[in-house]
């Protein structure tokens, strides 16, 4: 048996050297429970809890928020509330209030995914096991993904905070300085699903990036679920909507719950954009949202689930009521 190491580092240079070959932990809500059922197994483990990475700052039209702030700090900073609603409300509605006081903003990014066959040691997965097989393909796909899935992983990403900061055009930036744009933060599992971000090995983040204008201010978070808490959303819709008039100036939609990593509508944005906002409009946008989209015996009703989440949030937050 190889010995576990544990360091608790005391800054982010000695975070990132130990962290080759390591883990980090922060709040730990999600590694210690993959740890304890075996789907993620560790040699040592890289305590960053001392370093100084829980600051929320505003700075030209920037909210810089520190990858160790928690989920409930950042839901409840004004500025937030205020000027990103869809951030706050994203936040509010995951996990329960002891996990949101415990779980860090770079952790929640970086859970792990909720399919029972990946946390199954016994069952076969290519996310946790490279070349073993996916079994939710042919077995119980209710949670599973409809869009961005391969014939190898159609495991769904589960943060709703990583369906907000899609909308809100977010940067992750990790030490050193490299800056990653939140649209190509995640991957597709494609041949790899065993690969989900596009961090390298021992990267650390330690701020995320949101700018505040475009159609921030004007967004909201709809989240359907089976319970009304500590649950993860069946179909999820992150919407921002800047609007003159009636006409939609700018628009940013995004999913989750359906896919493989938090999914952008581009093609929905695109029914939308420079057009009036109507029934019409908004249906057409449902209709693009889930072109291309592959539905499986038990998640089918997702494709319209989807459409019909899209309709009821973007008709609320345009004031068509």
């Amino acid at each position: 048996m190889k010995n576990f190491g544990y360091v608790k580092a005391k800054t982010v240079a000695e975070a990132v050297q130990a962290g080759q070959g390591g883990r980090y932990i922060a709040g730990g809500t999600d590694l210690l429970n993959l740890m304890k059922d075996g789907a993620q197994v560790h040699d040592r483990i890289v305590d960053i809890n001392a370093l100084p990475l829980k600051g929320i700052s505003q700075d030209r039209g920037v909210l810089s928020i520190g990858a160790l702030a928690r989920m409930t700090e950042v839901a409840a900073h004004p500025v937030v509330r205020r000027a990103l609603p869809v951030l706050s409300e994203a936040l509010l509605g995951s996990a329960s209030p002891q996990v949101r006081n415990m779980a860090a903003i770079g952790g929640n990014l970086l859970q792990r995914t909720r399919c029972g066959y990946f946390r199954d040691t016994a069952s076969p997965c290519n996310k946790r096991a490279p070349g073993s097989g996916c079994a939710a393909l042919e077995g119980e796909n209710r949670g599973h993904a409809i869009l961005g899935g391969s014939e190898h992983c159609i495991a769904v990403q589960p943060s709703d905070l990583a369906v907000a900061l899609l909308a809100l055009d977010a940067t992750v930036v990790v030490a050193g300085e490299r800056r990653i744009p939140f649209e190509d933060f995640y991957v597709v599992p494609g041949t790899t699903p065993d690969r989900e971000t596009s961090l390298r090995p021992g990267e650390l983040i330690v701020r995320v990036e949101v700018p505040m204008t475009g159609p921030a201010a004007r967004s909201r978070y709809l989240k359907l679920r089976d319970r009304a808490t500590f649950e993860f959303a069946v179909v999820s819709v992150a919407a921002a909507l800047d609007l003159s008039g009636r006409t939609v100036r700018d628009v940013r939609l995004t999913f989750g719950g359906v896919a493989t990593k938090p999914w952008r509508g581009k093609e929905a944005e695109a029914e939308l954009r420079g057009r009036p906002l109507s029934a019409t409009s908004i249906a057409a946008a449902g209709k693009a949202a889930v072109r291309g989209a592959v539905g499986r015996e038990h998640n089918a009703f997702k494709i319209e689930l989807l459409q019909r989440a899209l309709s009821v949030l973007l008709t609320d937050l345009g004031g068509l009521t």
